[in-house]
């Protein structure tokens, strides 16, 4: 007959939907816990318990010394019982023998409760660190569970929970409790309460996966991202190049009638963004990465002390929007390409060029 032991076994093992043997290995520790304190035996003592799940039965053995007469039934046991489990044993040998109290089943199923209970909680943390550290960098779902002011909880898979910090979320973007949300996972931690899963929506990569997600030929390896600058919920701009011929990467990436690229603008609560095609030669990479202004000539000083400088001129008319709301454009484009761009209008350069050539000293005799 299944007693009360096997039922809170039955009940576990549905409601955390754990590996068996995981819970088997708790629920043995956790009977050697309660033998223990049952009977009061020392830690030092070697005991063992083994559960047969489908009967219920809990048989507990201890290492005991074999002696004439037994005084102390916790750690000793007469030569004859000995003798039964191995048969050359001793005086003064240490044997296993099973040592289950008589009425160990009910008394062992409520002590031990807490127990497992505890190692299941244990286990499951274990199972939500492996599974969440293998998805480091991905994305993930989550639903919104509470909104504070030091940001977002999202409920995950596997009963876990994760934290959108509040500088990690799109700016302007507002959430609801039950909103469902997608977010990179950004780190995972191990913390004594479990996993400390930090999510983020405002990181690049976040852009990246979503780009990888929505456009085939990225996931596919035809086209590749080379970098990515990124003003979340305002702006970004996206380096793209094509690993075959025939391939239009910036088309691929934006998608028929921009199709792709919308999707991604409307998951990123309208944020713009630029796709260009990543060039090899600085000076066309640099001129692209300004779009959507025209661009007059890049010139480069690859030896200046520091970050590498160029010189970009632009028309007058396409000055402003060369430099971008509050340097916007000029800054996403020289995170993009890593060059550190000085922006000049048409007349500013030609200015600028006289009055060198003033200044240079005359050559001439």
């Amino acid at each position: 007959m299944k007693n009360e032991f096997v039922l809170a076994f039955n009940e576990v093992l549905e409601e955390k939907q754990l590996p068996k043997d995981v819970i088997i290995e708790a629920l043995e520790a956790a009977m050697v816990s309660a033998y223990r304190r049952a009977v009061n035996a020392s830690n030092a003592q070697d005991v063992k318990a083994i559960i047969d799940p489908d009967s219920g039965k809990v048989s507990i053995y201890a290492e005991k010394e074999v002696v004439e007469a037994v005084q102390d039934a916790r750690t000793e046991v007469s030569l004859k019982d000995a003798r039964q489990v191995v048969a050359d044993a001793d005086i003064g040998s240490m044997v296993v023998v099973e040592s289950t109290p008589r009425d160990f089943g009910r008394v062992a199923a409520q002590t031990a409760r807490q127990v497992i209970q505890q190692r299941i909680r244990e286990a499951e943390r274990e199972s939500q660190m492996s599974h969440y550290s293998k998805q480091l960098g991905e994305i993930v779902n989550g639903v919104v569970q509470a909104i504070g002011p030091q940001g977002v909880t999202l409920g995950l898979d596997m009963k876990a929970e994760g934290v959108m910090p509040r500088n990690q979320m799109i700016p302007g973007e507002r959430f609801r409790v039950h909103d469902r949300v997608r977010a990179l996972l950004l780190e995972v931690k191990h913390t004594p309460r479990g996993p400390q899963i930090i999510l983020s929506r405002a990181h690049r990569n976040f852009l990246r996966r979503l780009l990888e997600n929505e456009v085939p030929e990225i996931y596919h390896g035809l086209v590749e991202i080379r970098s990515i600058s990124r003003e979340p919920g305002q702006r970004s701009k996206v380096a793209v190049a094509a690993l075959q011929p025939g391939v239009d990467p910036v088309g691929a990436c934006v998608g028929i009638r921009g199709v792709r690229i919308q999707a991604i603008v409307r998951e990123l609560n309208d944020e713009k963004i630029d796709v260009i095609e990543w060039n090899a030669d600085p000076s066309a990479y640099i001129a692209k990465a300004l779009s959507p202004a025209r661009v007059n000539g890049v010139y480069l000083n690859e030896h200046a002390k520091g970050a590498k400088t160029a010189t970009v001129v632009v028309p007058e008319d396409q000055l402003s929007l060369a430099i971008g709301r509050d340097g916007q454009n000029a800054r996403l484009a020289a995170k993009l390409t890593s060059w550190r761009i000085d922006i000049k209008s048409l007349p500013e350069a030609a200015s600028d060029a006289s009055t060198s050539c003033k200044m240079s000293p005359n050559t001439h005799s």
